[in-house]
């Protein structure tokens, strides 16, 4: 009897990127093409998998989809522990494990950032083979270099911040750009340094509104009548950061299931009267320069369109590399981005953790030899 072809299932997880069709067919191709094995993709994320909702995956399905934004299987945000289902909070994990079985795979790879990388531990530990690829525009997720959808995202602010500086000149304007981050800076800082943005503020660096007035003032002194400030999502002044820490530090100390929603509930309506920190920031550098101020909120725009050469470069390799790996029967790892190749790291050290932007990051280092300021 011939040896039985691999079996093997694909689904995308999380926010949209660019880069996540290019993986599918990144890992397709190789997976069919060059080691005979079937694929299947399962719709719109965990809950897909859970519904047992998928597609046959074959080489006509994975043609075109190399230039195309989204991802062709959809995407969701549940949590395979926490999963609502006819209104009520499940744990999903058993029905996982008898999709697997019943449709006959033997591997499941899941593209995704943070969120799913606890997801795929969680199906790890039932004995599932899983691996995972790391998407993300934040850049946030830890042991690798970097992630599909990040180059990308960082090419559309960084347009942006140079399209900003015409009218910030012409207006002599004090133009503020939010860019996504809610909790790291990676994204704002690159597309701050590649556009030139006068200020950049970060959630890892909590600011002073008087430094961030003050390099304005400071610009003016020597004859420029605009400035450019990139500001992330999380980025938050030194006051409203305590604010969040403090209450952070209660969900920590909670002890009772009780108290830890309450202390959430808390936490997160710090958070809600956050929401518009940047137009608060705006009237405050506006009354303290005397330069109007104006808000340009970047959004979702940052997600969609084409992934740049570079995100369909990387997604395609990882793809390829995860294709090996479930070849030679390798589970319960990211497949890592490593300079020019690549790595596995065991999704245990993935899950549950973050990268943040360190205060002497050479990114950082660079901005301040520049002249960036960044609101410290």
């Amino acid at each position: 009897m011939g040896k039985k072809n691999k079996r093997v299932g694909i689904l995308t997880a999380g926010g949209d990127s660019p880069g996540l069709n290019a993986a599918i067919r990144g890992f397709g191709k190789a997976a069919i093409g060059h080691y005979g094995m079937e694929l299947i993709g399962f719709r719109d994320g965990i809950r897909g998998l859970v519904e047992n909702r998928f597609i046959e995956l074959d080489t006509s399905a994975l043609s075109g989809i190399l230039t195309r934004g989204g991802t062709i299987l959809s995407t969701g945000r549940d949590k395979i522990h926490k999963m609502l289902v006819d209104g009520q909070v499940r744990d999903m994990r058993n029905a996982v494990v008898e999709n697997y079985e019943r449709d006959g795979l033997d591997a499941l790879v899941l593209l995704g950032g943070g969120g799913t990388a606890k997801n795929a531990f969680r199906l790890a530990e039932t004995g599932l083979n899983i691996l995972t690829l790391p998407k993300t525009i934040d850049n946030d997720i830890v042991h690798t270099d970097t992630s599909f959808g990040f180059a990308t995202a960082t090419e559309i602010a960084t347009e942006a911040v140079d399209r900003l500086h015409s009218t910030a000149h012409s207006h002599h304007r004090i133009i503020l750009v939010e860019i996504m981050g809610h909790r790291v800076g990676w994204l704002t800082l690159a597309a701050g340094i590649a556009g030139g943005a006068d200020i950049i503020l970060i959630p890892e660096i909590p600011y002073h509104v008087e430094s961030v007035a003050a390099t304005i003032q400071a610009r003016m002194k020597r004859g420029s009548t605009f400035s450019v400030v990139a500001v992330a999502e999380g980025a938050r002044d030194l006051s409203d950061t305590a604010d969040i820490q403090a209450a952070q530090s209660l969900v920590e100390s909670a002890t009772t299931p009780e108290a830890v929603r309450a202390a959430k509930n808390h936490r997160n309506a710090i958070i809600d009267s956050q929401r518009e920190h940047t137009f608060k920031l705006a009237r405050e550098l506006e009354a303290a320069t005397g330069l109007e101020s104006r808000v340009t909120i970047l959004g979702h725009v940052q997600r969609g369109g084409t992934p740049c050469a570079i995100d369909r470069l990387l997604a395609t390799r990882l793809g390829g590399a995860a294709a090996e790996l479930v070849a030679d029967g390798v589970s319960g790892v990211m497949v890592a981005a490593r300079g020019e190749g690549t790595d596995t790291v065991p999704l245990q050290d993935v899950a549950g953790n973050i990268k943040l932007v360190p205060p002497d990051h050479e990114w950082i280092m660079t901005a301040r030899h520049v002249g960036t300021g960044l609101g410290d």
